[in-house]
């Protein structure tokens, strides 16, 4: 489903963090050169074993300006894996695996 050999690199504004079993979910709208905006799906993994790693359901908020890589769904559709992601000051938030 995802294709874990290349990374796509967005940054954008989080719409929705969605800490849902069996996986979280970050909404997050990014908006393009030409000033189209697109919302993208990025899954994660499931809350137990992220909050193992640091996260919380508060750790994103609506509003928050996010970095992300992830890696791409195969089929193009705006939307992939979280590989890593930090605010616009440089944190990172959390581990991701």
């Amino acid at each position: 489903m995802f294709d874990t050999a290349r990374t796509q690199a967005l940054t954008g504004e989080v719409r929705q963090f969605q800490w849902n079993n069996p996986h979280c979910y970050i909404q997050l709208r990014v908006t393009d050169a030409q000033g189209q905006q697109r919302e993208y799906s990025i899954e994660m993994g499931a809350p137990m074993h992220l909050q193992g790693r640091g996260w919380t359901p508060r750790t994103l908020k609506a509003g928050d300006q996010v970095r992300v890589t992830i890696y791409p769904l195969r089929n193009g559709d705006a939307g992939g894996e979280l590989a890593s992601i930090t605010t616009l000051d440089g944190r990172q938030l959390g581990r991701t695996r």
